[in-house]
């Protein structure tokens, strides 16, 4: 779709910028003025100009454009053997840690689970302060995928991160004070959470939300990064088409849902939980749009239709929030195909012209090369096996295999929910030309739901007894995929693999890659590792203590280059599986050329026995497993069959729990730790049942 340019951010305010982050990192001691100098200095000219250094990393994906590509090599191929800890911190967590740490002239930004933000010295490793948002502990059953959050946004003396609760927190920079404090969610009464990281563009802070699982209707909105006011607020899926449409675009979209299935009632889908990027000379944001609510278009929209604008990347105005393009990579998603996955702008030669494109890989396992000036597609392929789909056409469309929708039959669509890539990022190298990308599949069979309600438990349905509303029941037969995990380098012009680097399971952390001919990748069974970016050999790795899932962000300090990484084992895949002994709480690692650091002691976790000697009745096996189903599966995993992830399995729990599980609960004795109270959930009888599956089920794995 064409468009009128608008007036690109003047040159020669990104180089006054530049100058007073230069003239801030001067300064010799990390004092309260030093914090309140740099990063005061920190806005869209600034970010800018720390593209032509990357000395420092000042946004999330380290650019606008997102590329993760630092241009410092003071640690490259030839030295990278030599790289040693300088100093880590604990961040006080036991649930996953998915934050980029932010760093600019020597301080740093990271969060935690819970959306806890510590601040360090990024050269000593001092704590600076903590911020605690208070998210009630009781709210951690409303999100689907572990308590995290992925970091935070700086800009103009302030600190942006939002909470899981929903609620946008500004705090400053130096002292860890909050200066506002607003609520971004516009209806309560829908499971709505966040756990993306916020970007600020042209002085406005951007933040979607999460909740599709649940129910809820997906949009973002741009807050006044000095006062906090709502500027705009943009819709991903219509809402009741019997009430007047927030604008043109809504109007659109609604022509491509049936209203036989009253999706507004389930609120569409379509969270903006993750994924942005900011084009200054086009004056173009970009953000990934996630899946339908309920997953199953069948309940949703039984018709048919595509379902603007589930599952695509969407192209905004950032001053008005004014939609201006799309392009959809799954219609009609049936399969939470959602394309929140890591953006990247790059600017690339294609068939010998040269094209502004936006690079993509969600979670429905192709590739996509998408001209960022106008939306229009250039290709698509797949990056994984894939079984939904054999390409894509001319118009950008898939080609779609038969079953692929099935009403009835039990499918296991590869990739599965988990996606080919997941929220991990991915990073480009444009002096090797390619895409470092956290590559998977978890196996998984969904069928159609007949009897699913909104809002409504129905034991076996998973989840249902804690408000998801997906329309699928799950693995009625068994997978037959092989579960895998490996960092994939791409070639996004010609569409094609060029070496990977394979690992014992995946759910792997997200990339970075450096001018030093670099990649550097935290895995699942708790390592940190460096890669040469062309060739795919391992150069260097470290133990850190806990599976990383986090991605890396590297700075420099006084001519010393640094690379930071947050570690701590989590999200949807973590709380139910793992990859190592290890079992180290969440922790800050940075590392340096020589660094005199004295690693941490590494924890391991304590020698799991299967649960035994509970009386049950095998009767109540079956129902039992319908129960646990709906309202402990994707948290506590299967029992006995994995030794949990960080959250327990129940096949490995003490007997005495078992015997005390009705009171423990339907009391709410585990709120604390963000499990809910069952109370008015469950009764006595019914968790009963829950503890014969779980017994039973340990009894049947137990070796013989």
């Amino acid at each position: 779709m064409p468009r009128t340019m608008r007036t690109a951010i003047p040159a020669a305010m990104a180089g006054i910028a530049g100058a007073a982050l230069s003239f801030a990192a001067a300064a010799q001691e990390l004092s309260a003025d030093a914090i309140t100098q740099a990063i005061s200095a920190v806005n869209t000219e600034a970010i800018i100009a720390n593209k032509e250094a990357t000395r420092n990393w000042p946004t999330h994906g380290l650019d606008y454009e997102e590329t993760r590509h630092s241009k410092l090599d003071g640690i490259n191929t030839e030295n990278v053997s030599k790289l040693a800890l300088a100093w880590s911190a604990g961040l006080d967590s036991r649930r996953g840690v998915e934050a980029t740490p932010i760093v600019v002239d020597g301080v740093m930004y990271v969060t935690a689970s819970w959306s806890i933000v510590h601040a360090f010295n990024a050269v000593t490793g001092e704590k600076l302060w903590e911020y605690d948002p208070e998210v009630p502990k009781d709210y951690a059953y409303k999100g689907c995928c572990d308590v995290i959050n992925r970091g935070v946004a700086v800009y103009e003396g302030k600190v942006f991160v939002a909470s899981y609760d929903g609620f946008l927190h500004a705090i400053d920079a130096a002292t860890g004070a909050q200066a506002w404090k607003i609520d971004t969610i516009e209806n309560r009464e829908m499971s709505y959470t966040i756990t993306g990281a916020p970007r600020v563009y042209k002085g406005k802070v951007m933040i979607g939300n999460a909740g599709a699982e649940y129910g809820v209707r997906g949009y973002i909105t741009a807050y006044d990064a000095t006062s906090g006011e709502q500027q705009w607020r943009w819709y991903s899926v219509p809402g009741d088409p019997s009430k007047p449409f927030e604008d043109d675009s809504m109007k659109a979209a609604a022509e491509t849902w049936d209203p036989a299935g009253k999706w507004w009632e389930a609120g569409g889908g379509g969270t903006m939980w993750d994924s942005m990027a900011f084009d200054p000379e086009l004056d173009l944001m970009y953000v990934g749009t996630g899946n339908g609510s309920p997953w199953n278009r069948n309940l949703r929209s039984p018709a048919g239709g595509d379902n603007l604008y589930l599952a695509s990347v969407v192209a905004l105005n950032p001053d008005t929030g004014e939609y201006v393009c799309h392009h959809q990579e799954t219609p009609g998603d049936n399969w939470d195909y959602t394309s929140t996955q890591h953006i990247i702008l790059a600017d690339l030669e294609i068939e010998g012209e040269a094209r502004k494109v936006w690079l993509h890989a969600p979670k429905n396992g192709f590739f996509y090369v998408v001209d960022r000036t106008n939306c229009d597609f250039i290709s698509a392929e797949k990056f994984v096996e894939v079984n939904w789909a054999t390409g894509y056409d001319e118009e950008g469309r898939p080609i779609e295999v038969d079953g692929a929708r099935s009403r009835t039959e039990p499918w296991e669509t590869i990739p599965s929910a988990y996606g080919a890539h997941n929220w991990h990022p991915m990073s480009f190298n444009p002096q090797t030309g390619l895409v470092y990308i956290p590559a998977q599949g978890v196996p998984l069979v969904q069928q159609h739901n007949p009897d699913w309600q909104l809002n409504t438990h129905v034991p076996g349905a998973a989840m249902s007894n804690l408000g998801w509303n997906l329309g699928y029941l799950f693995n009625t037969v068994a997978p037959t995929a092989t579960p895998f995990g490996h960092l994939l380098a791409w070639d996004p012009v010609n569409q094609k693999e060029v070496w990977r680097a394979n690992y014992v399971s995946p759910w792997n952390g997200g990339t970075l890659t450096t001018a030093g001919g670099l990649v550097f990748q935290g895995t699942a069974d708790g390592r940190f590792v460096a890669y040469d970016a062309k060739s795919g050999e391992m150069l260097w790795q470290t133990p850190v203590g806990s599976g990383v899932v986090a991605a890396p962000s590297t700075w420099e300090k006084d001519g010393v280059q640094y690379v930071t990484v947050a570690v701590g084992w989590g999200g949807v895949y973590g709380q139910m599986q793992r990859a190592t002994e290890k079992t180290g709480p969440g922790r800050v690692y940075t590392f340096m050329l020589d660094g005199k650091g004295e690693m941490p002691e590494m924890v391991e976790r304590e020698p799991a026995t299967l649960v035994a000697g509970v009386p049950y009745n095998p009767e109540d096996i079956g129902p039992g497993a319908a129960l646990y189903v709906s309202s402990c599966l994707f948290c506590h995993g299967v029992p006995g069959v994995n030794n949990g992830g960080n959250i327990p399995n129940l096949g490995f729990s003490s007997a005495d729990t078992l015997n005390n599980a009705a009171e423990l609960l339907l009391t709410g004795a585990f709120v604390e730790g963000g499990m809910p109270t069952f109370e008015g959930k469950l009764t006595e009888d019914e968790v009963k049942k829950i503890v014969a599956f779980i017994q039973g089920t340990a009894d049947a794995v137990r070796p013989k």
